[in-house]
């Protein structure tokens, strides 16, 4: 029997075909080369950015009442981004105001509520919020699921959406927030799921579907995943650590740099 050639042997700069993290930089004398040294400050610069891009907040209400929405906005107690990032307490709060608007609105107990929020990167939501959006409705709607409330929240940490679904009586809430960018995606969106919510909610009891941009979860997958959870948890009536999610996915596609 034919022994089989060993196999040729791979370096750590093989890794940068399959993902954007910094491995296999290489190196010079005790530093970097000067090539990855500028990568990392211009990424470092692009994740900054997107936590201090503005929140186009008119765009995505606009955006949100093509769509067939009333959509209104509210605010947490964060009064400017430094205080947003600086106080993550306040961000988890709606402010006075806000809270009578959806007092005052709280006409149709039940069913579902979007919040799109920007969260840490506002440039993520400006680029993705609403193609989920648009993306979820007909997905929804073929299990007979419809969207009761949508709103915008300036300022917004994912557990705003507790308080906000306690006020209009939601069954459900699911939060569209901008992600903690990182230096390989600084337009990451995220959707937070959570069932009857409720101030004091914790994160075991939400569900997340995450890596939500170009080079992470495509729109049609990421759709197909909340979707599914949406429809879930409606049926079993819990989020969280209990529900797993078994929407079989298609497989995480190969990322080209």
């Amino acid at each position: 029997m034919k022994t089989p050639a060993p196999p040729s042997p791979r370096s750590p700069r093989d890794l940068r075909g399959f993902t954007l993290a910094r491995v296999g930089l290489g190196r010079t004398g005790a530093g970097l080369p000067t090539e990855a040294l500028l990568e990392f400050t211009l990424h470092h610069a692009r994740a900054r950015d997107a936590v201090h891009t503005s929140f186009d907040v008119a765009n995505i209400i606009a955006g949100l009442r093509d769509l067939g929405f009333d959509a209104v906005t509210v605010s947490s107690r964060a009064r400017n981004r430094q205080e947003y990032l600086s106080r993550p307490d306040l961000g988890r709060i709606l402010d006075a105001d806000s809270q009578q608007r959806l007092t005052n609105r709280a006409s149709r107990p039940g069913g579902l509520a979007i919040v799109v929020g920007d969260g840490l990167s506002p440039a993520a939501v400006n680029a993705h919020a609403l193609d989920v959006v648009r993306g979820l409705i007909p997905r929804l709607a073929a299990d007979g699921i419809a969207i009761g409330h949508a709103l915008v929240a300036s300022g917004a940490r994912v557990a705003l959406g507790d308080q906000i679904g306690a006020i209009l009586e939601a069954r459900m809430i699911v939060t569209l927030i901008g992600e903690r960018p990182g230096l390989s995606s600084p337009h990451s969106l995220g959707a937070y799921l959570t069932f009857a919510p409720r101030p004091g909610r914790t994160d075991a009891e939400r569900n997340c579907v995450s890596n939500i941009h170009d080079a992470g979860l495509d729109y049609d997958e990421a759709t197909l995943r909340i979707a599914w959870l949406i429809r879930e948890a409606l049926s079993r009536k819990i989020t969280g650590v209990a529900l797993k999610d078994e929407s079989g996915g298609t497989s995480p596609r190969r990322i080209n740099t």
